[in-house]
């Protein structure tokens, strides 16, 4: 039987559908707009022999073929879950896991399959409404349904399920998941909001998510499949009230001992007494003396902290354990902090980078590149117990993934502080809230390596212990009171605002009422932190270390780019390898030049500023000589830029062979003199030295003044005029080859054998139809001179002019 129905959860249409894929499970196909998402559910009935746990397994898988993409690597195929899908796989076990039967062993697998995906409709939400639909008409016992929603807030107004986009715009991002009356689990970002802000939020999405909770349910009476019944194991009454009589002084002595370790020898030794005396007493139930025991402890601790307001280690509800910290506390990281709260201690160091360190995310939307990464290692050695290391596991992935969310937001843009971030977090002792030491440690740390941020960040774990009526909301909870307490609340932020939440509930819900007084409670024993990491380190070190690169940014034109990076990046490399910087190129055209030797970060600068600037007259540059001639020396004042240094440039005295001043390969201080309109460099050497002493300018002698004043009247004349003129003298074009032979090398220049009959043929050809040439101009200026210097007024007029403007010719 198929069923598909539809709800709407904010603005956005939500289909469940089941009954016509993978039937052999229990499997609900989600869909929202082009986003399809499959999840099944397949459990056993029969619990595993010796398992003390709840064996539930969550995965949720991305399939790059929902979004047109063919997985990267050698194979090609998809593999080990990133860290993406680990941490949405941990969204949807979380919620899930408290609400199966105590005591049920049975093994239960939730698969989520994404098939497509579109970029307006996240699924990680669609897979936590799925698995729930799929275990409410699965057959395991299960006290669902839950739903799942993300909230958003753009320009003070909530989105319910925003878009990709619309997160990029938005100040709030939380994921929750909800029952019908209470929330009970929470994830997310914020940037610096108010308690009352992040309250009003939740609510939002509570109410948001109450059509598919009832939707659920109506599919659940259609096609749910008839639950497997479970009776839990009852224990003899006898042998309770023996085990109470046995072990309550002992545990009561034991919760009273602050230090762990200590705490925890003394309950085992109580447990092996109280075992080894009972299991003669009753033979048939010695596998019950032990679940027994955990029990007791479970209410003895539970009982101290409510009828006696008194927890474990002697504290009251608000009392943050005793904080140390050391800035600096390694001599060779960019930064470091050692952060000690309690039996909680982190080392953390922060690393700084270049864009080319940034880590590529390549997930089903388009890849991004992050800036900023944290990293939290939770070693075995920090709670004293001996364990294979394999890698992180999910716990590690999501406690930094936390830590890494409460902190990015408070880093600098790239455009004021280029460098790429890693922060790591080592565990080194643990007893509860070490996500938060993290949290801490990083904002010290980050600090320590002079990273200008907004503000200083802590982070405090608060706890819940409910019974009844009764309750108890506590700040900076041990792993004891995390283990047998109702709530982990984490909260981190600044002394302005939430950054990021994280909650989970082993109850049926919280009420608004309750989370407003645990969100005020730990905004009071956050400020207690800060002050304290305050009195530390207020504000950031000035200078970043010594050992860490210095970046500096220049700004080049997007089409220049080309020019710094080369053909096949040729002068990109040539830069690098003589410098020793790293440079990076964006698209816009922003140059990232990266190096811890100062020195070498302003060698690249001048390179690439010589690269993409057009020189200047007056601009001096540090040249190198590539080419020496007879008539001066070629000198690259920029990769790719000569200019021609003139052999009366090199030097105020007369230089009569270039190689005695400069060679090939030598650098030389030069100025640009001249740019012609062809854009040929000229350059002095000269202009930069200082004049020697009694040092006596030539002056230029001025040449006669040639009159060629009846020049036009000779044109007029059909006497052949300016052409004879320039006939006589071998023509405008002999004129010129001779000052281009006289700017080339002597070998090459023609000799005047072969130069003579060239020049005859074109003064004979100047000489045009005025036939005689130079002894015609001759009787044409006597006879002028004769009549009165230039033949009256109109001629005076018209051979000044002519005169002038052959005079400026020459």
């Amino acid at each position: 039987m198929i069923i598909r129905e539809s709800v709407k959860v904010g603005d956005v249409e939500v289909t469940l559908e089941t009954g016509r894929i993978a039937k052999q499970a229990s499997s609900v196909l989600v869909t929202a707009g082009e986003s399809v998402v499959l999840v099944t559910v397949v459990g056993t009935k029969e619990g595993r022999p010796g398992a003390d746990f709840l064996p539930l397994s969550v995965d949720y898988i991305e399939k790059t073929y929902a979004a047109g993409k063919i997985p990267g690597g050698f194979f090609k195929r998809e593999g080990k879950l990133r860290d993406s899908e680990v941490l949405t796989s941990r969204l949807i076990d979380r919620p899930c896991r408290p609400l199966f039967p105590d005591g049920w062993r049975g093994e239960i697998q939730v698969v989520a399959t994404v098939l497509s995906a579109d970029p307006a409709h996240p699924t990680d939400v669609l897979a936590m409404c799925g698995a729930s639909a799929a275990l409410m008409i699965s057959p395991i016992p299960w006290a669902g349904p839950i739903a799942g929603v993300c909230i958003g807030r753009v320009d003070g107004k909530i989105v319910i399920n925003p878009s990709f986009a619309e997160l990029e715009k938005s100040d709030l991002e939380l994921t929750m998941a909800a029952s019908k009356d209470a929330i009970v689990m929470v994830e997310g970002e914020c940037k610096e909001l108010t308690e009352s802000e992040l309250l009003q939020a939740l609510e939002a999405g509570h109410r948001a998510v109450q059509g598919i909770l009832d939707l659920q349910i109506e599919m659940a009476k259609a096609v749910g499949k008839e639950k497997w019944s479970y009776t839990p194991h009852v224990r003899d009454a006898k042998l309770d009230a023996r085990v109470k009589e046995l072990a309550l002084p002992g545990l009561q002595e034991a919760c009273s001992i602050r230090e762990k370790h200590a705490r925890y020898g003394k309950m085992k030794e109580v447990k092996k007494a109280v075992v080894s005396t009972l299991a003669a007493e009753f033979p048939d139930a010695v596998a019950d003396l032990g679940p027994s025991y955990e029990d007791l402890k479970y209410n003895t601790m539970r009982a101290q902290v409510l009828d006696e307001k008194r927890r474990v280690d002697g504290r009251d509800y608000e009392t943050v354990r005793p904080i140390a910290i050391e800035a600096g506390f390694l001599p060779r990281t960019h930064g470091s902090s050692l952060f000690t709260r309690g039996e909680t201690q982190g080392i953390v160091t922060v690393t700084l980078g270049t864009s080319a360190d940034e880590q590529k995310i390549d997930g089903l939307q388009d890849p991004v590149w992050k800036n900023f990464i944290l990293h939290y290692n939770f070693p075995p050695y920090s709670v004293g117990e001996v364990k294979m290391m394999r890698g992180p596991g999910r716990r590690e992935v999501g406690h930094g993934n936390l830590a890494e969310r409460a902190l990015k937001g408070l880093v600098p843009s790239r455009e004021d502080f280029p460098y790429t971030i890693r922060i790591v977090s080592e565990i080194t002792e643990s007893n509860g809230s070490s996500s938060m030491a993290t949290v801490c440690g990083g904002s010290l740390a980050m600090m320590d390596a002079g990273v200008p941020l907004k503000a200083p960040c802590a982070g405090v774990a608060m706890g819940l212990i409910k019974e009844g009526d009764k309750y108890a909301v506590l700040t900076d909870i041990l792993g004891d009171e995390d283990h047998l307490g109702d709530m982990d609340f984490k909260v981190c932020g600044t002394d302005k605002g939430i950054t990021a939440i994280q909650m989970d509930i082993k109850i049926d819900g919280l009420t608004s009422a309750l989370m407003m007084e645990a969100l005020e409670q730990a905004r009071r024993g956050r400020l207690h932190i800060l002050g304290k990491m305050n009195e530390a380190l207020a504000t950031a070190r000035p200078e970043l270390s010594k050992y860490a690169p210095r970046i500096t940014t220049v700004k080049v034109k997007p089409d220049q780019i080309r020019v710094v990076i080369g053909p096949g990046g040729k002068m990109i490399k040539a830069i690098t390898e003589q410098t020793g910087a790293k440079i990076d190129i964006a698209d816009d055209g922003t140059v990232s030049i990266a190096s811890s030797d100062q020195d070498a970060v302003q060698k690249a600068i001048a390179i690439i500023l010589s690269l993409t600037t057009d020189p200047e007259v007056g601009q001096k540059y540090q040249g190198t000589v590539r080419r020496v001639e007879r008539y001066g020396a070629f000198v690259e004042i920029a990769p790719g830029k000569e200019g021609l240094l003139h052999v009366t440039d090199l030097a105020w005295e007369f230089v009569d062979n270039v190689d005695d001043v400069v060679k090939v390969g030598d650098e030389v201080e030069v100025v640009v003199s001249n740019i012609d309109r062809d854009g040929r460099i000229k350059v002095s050497r000269k202009a930069l030295l200082e004049k020697p002493e009694g040092y006596v300018e030539r002056e230029r002698e001025e040449r006669p003044r040639r009159d060629f004043g009846d020049r036009d009247r000779g044109d007029r004349r059909g006497g052949g005029g300016r052409d004879r003129d320039r006939g006589g003298r071998g023509g405008r074009d002999g004129g010129r080859d001779r000052d281009r032979d006289r700017d080339r090398p002597r070998e090459d220049r023609p000799r005047d054998e072969d130069r003579a009959p060239r020049e005859a043929s074109e003064g004979g050809e100047g000489g045009g139809e005025g036939g005689e040439g130079d002894s015609e101009r001759r009787r044409r200026r006597r006879r002028r001179r004769r009549d009165g210097e230039g033949g009256g007024e109109g001629g005076g007029r018209e051979g000044g002019a002519e005169s002038s403007a052959s005079d400026s010719e020459d």
